[in-house]
C-alpha cells in the first residue's frame, strides 16, 4: 500500500533559491532511494523550519528511508528531526483531487 511520509525540523536556511542551489545533487539522489515515488520539498523561513512530504511504495520504505533519512540529518548538525508515516485513505483523496492516482 503506497505510504506517505511527512518529515519536520528545525533548519535555518538557506531558504529559496540558495536551498535549491545548495541542495540539487542531494535531491538528485532521493530520486534513487527504495520504493520512493516522489517528494515535496517544504520550508519556511519565518519558522526557521524545513522538510518534505513523500510518497513511497510500502510502509517499509517509508520506515526505512525515514530511520536513514534522520540518521543523515544528524550528521548534517540537525538533532530534532519528526516524522510521521500516514497510511492513504484512497476514496476521499480521490474526491478532493489527491494528486496521484493510488490504485495504479
Amino acid at each position: 500500500m503506497k505510504t506517505l511520509l511527512q518529515v519536520d525540523f528545525d533548519y535555518q536556511g538557506p531558504f529559496g533559491e540558495v536551498m535549491s542551489d545548495a541542495l540539487k545533487e542531494l535531491a538528485a539522489t532521493i530520486n534513487n532511494e527504495p520504493g520512493m515515488i516522489w517528494k515535496l520539498w517544504t520550508e519556511n523561513e519565518k519558522t526557521q523550519q524545513a522538510g518534505g512530504v513523500y510518497l513511497f511504495e510500502s510502509e517499509e520504505t517509508a520506515q526505512a528511508y525515514l530511520e536513514m533519512h534522520t540518521a543523515r540529518l544528524t550528521t548534517m548538525g540537525i538533532p530534532n528531526v519528526q516524522g510521521q508515516v500516514f497510511n492513504i485513505n484512497e476514496s476521499l483523496s480521490a474526491i478532493n483531487q489527491g494528486p496521484f492516482n493510488l490504485s495504479s
